[in-house]
């Protein structure tokens, strides 16, 4: 998927090079990073970070058009498995009990055939042996592509989207919720918000990229 070349083993989306070539942040080992500075007065996180840089006409934007819109779960895997490596060896987000991703609408979800931010936390729990919770949070309102929306639309259009099904699951639990790409960082806020009254829940935020 990277430089075209076809020396991989038969489950390897890029090779080594190209692995080696991607944008990393860093942002995981770094307290007060740009991820978590975006959060600032909006929501209480204890950690939040993402692991690329995204940027357009980019190998992380080929991964990303190829994980939603082509049905290449490998891809997700391989960006999951590389969010793993980098948050088991980071000792700020060790006590992590549990993997949340952001849910995806039902019927977005029936048509593009899985959650793409499911199938990174499966790829982070390869590597890095969290378990995950699908059920706990529900997403209950379709909203419109927000790709072109400002700032405050996108907070608009994220009002009461999300739902806690199992609060109980959560009580006194370090929660990391996963998405793929950090933009504003709206709808994760959205639905971290729904996280705040659960008695000693604690929220931490992670995804594959961040857009600058």
């Amino acid at each position: 998927m990277g430089c075209g070349s076809d020396y991989l083993s038969l489950h390897q989306q890029i090779c080594s090079r190209c692995t080696h070539l991607l944008p990393e942040t860093g942002f995981f080992r770094q307290p007060n990073n740009p991820v978590e500075k975006a959060f600032f007065g909006r929501i209480r996180v204890e950690n939040a970070a993402a692991l690329y840089y995204f940027t357009k006409q980019s190998l992380i934007q080929e991964l990303m058009v190829q994980l939603k819109y082509h049905q290449n779960k490998h891809a997700g895997l391989f960006l999951g498995r590389m969010m793993g490596y980098a948050l088991r060896s980071e000792p700020r987000i060790a006590d992590v009990d549990l993997l949340l991703q952001l849910p995806l609408n039902p019927k977005k979800q029936f048509k593009r055939g899985y959650n793409q931010a499911e199938v990174i936390c499966e790829g982070i729990s390869d590597v890095w042996p969290k378990p995950m919770n699908s059920k706990a949070i529900q997403r209950e309102k379709f909203t419109d592509s927000q790709t072109t929306q400002s700032r405050l639309s996108r907070w608009t259009n994220m009002e009461g989207v999300f739902k806690v099904m199992h609060p109980d699951q959560l009580i006194n639990k370090h929660v990391l919720l996963v998405d793929d790409v950090i933009t504003t960082g709206a709808t994760l806020e959205a639905c971290g918000q729904t996280l705040m009254p659960i008695p000693d829940c604690r929220l931490s935020i992670a995804a594959s990229a961040y857009t600058l």
